[in-house]
């Protein structure tokens, strides 16, 4: 299992509508939260569904 902290940035393996891959963790537990970096829209997804779906965890960038 991976390890995902708060406030590590995520890359996805599909693109956001608005263009971005990477997403901020801001909330983590049974599901997490995450944020666009590109947009700042913020969704929760459940665990499964996210490490499914990451490409690579970038561990913590000062970003916003």
């Amino acid at each position: 299992m991976q390890k995902i902290k708060l406030d590590d940035v995520l890359t996805l393996k599909k693109k956001h509508p608005c263009g971005s891959f990477e997403w901020k963790v801001i909330r983590t537990g049974a599901d997490l939260k995450l944020k666009c970096l590109g947009c700042d829209r913020i969704v929760m997804l459940d665990r499964p569904t996210v490490l499914k779906r990451i490409k690579k965890i970038n561990g913590e960038k000062f970003l916003r």
